[in-house]
């Protein structure tokens, strides 16, 4: 029962950081209302949506995959999962030192918000906060890594690997896209120009505190 709560507790803060990311105007929802504003059809909006969602599906998905193939490594499990938590607080210490935006975002033109978003989750560390709690679920599965194969191994851990890097697209989209349909639909420019927030400060507190915590679990 105990891991099969810490498991639940896993995927859901897979969706929470997915809701995060997708609330984030530095993940570019204002963009997807900005196109459908100056193109002037409400399908321009899921157009830019599906492009960030792809670019960021492709920044999880660059981050989670070769950890799950280090994790074929079973004798050092214990290590790379100490390596993965000593990144993720040392990206957020550094992100909270450093608080600029990423200049070379600003020189991705906006017909290329895929490749726009695939680099904004990079510099941000949204992949990389997601490789704890995706050792952590890693861990709860009930497999002899003494005895079992190599590939079978890898392939477990890439499922899982896929599965957490679409739930936290799906829900990054979802939280994202509600607020930039009603943005768009009803609070308009006025809203963006007003009340635009930044959560880079959160943002650094919060890869501090996870990769803290996986810290503090395996050791």
């Amino acid at each position: 029962m105990a891991d099969l709560n810490s498991t639940a507790a896993l995927w859901w803060a897979v969706v929470a950081s997915g809701i995060y990311h997708g609330v984030n105007p530095g993940m570019g929802w204002p963009l997807a209302v900005s196109a459908a504003l100056m193109e002037r059809k409400r399908s321009s909006l899921w157009m830019a949506l599906l492009a960030l969602a792809g670019g960021h599906l492709l920044a999880m998905a660059a981050i989670l995959f070769p950890f799950s193939a280090l994790m074929a490594l079973a004798a050092w499990q214990r290590e790379i999962q100490i390596g993965a938590a000593c990144l993720v607080i040392g990206l957020g210490l550094y992100l909270l030192i450093n608080r600029r935006h990423p200049r070379f975002l600003a020189r991705v033109p906006p017909s290329r918000l895929a490749l726009w978003s695939f680099l904004a989750a990079m510099a941000h560390g949204a992949g990389l906060m997601l490789v704890p709690i995706y050792l952590g679920i890693c861990g709860t599965v009930d497999t002899d890594t003494g005895h079992a194969a190599a590939d079978t191994l890898i392939g477990g851990n890439v499922t899982i690997a896929a599965a957490v890097a679409l739930l936290h697209t799906a829900a990054m989209m979802l939280s994202g896209g509600a607020l930039a349909f009603g943005v768009y639909r009803w609070l308009g420019l006025k809203f963006l120009s007003k009340s635009w927030f930044n959560l880079d400060l959160v943002w650094a507190l919060s890869l501090i505190l996870v990769g803290g915590l996986s810290l503090w679990h395996v050791l």
